[in-house]
């Protein structure tokens, strides 16, 4: 039995739409989009790095 909802990230090397196409083939619709920074400490103070993009998906019926 798989999971009803999922979170998809994309990587670093994959665009949006490459990760939408292989939730499609997952059998997953997006439903949920988040956005989270990633930081990197650099003498003492944060900085950032790039954007996390994480898709919710809903498995499709």
């Amino acid at each position: 039995m798989s999971k009803k909802t999922v979170w998809f990230e994309v990587a670093e090397n994959e665009t949006m739409d490459a990760c939408l196409e292989r939730m499609k083939q997952d059998g997953y619709m997006a439903v949920g989009r988040k956005e989270e920074p990633l930081f990197e400490e650099v003498d003492g103070k944060p900085v950032p790095i790039r954007q996390i993009v994480k898709f919710k998906g809903t498995k499709m019926e």
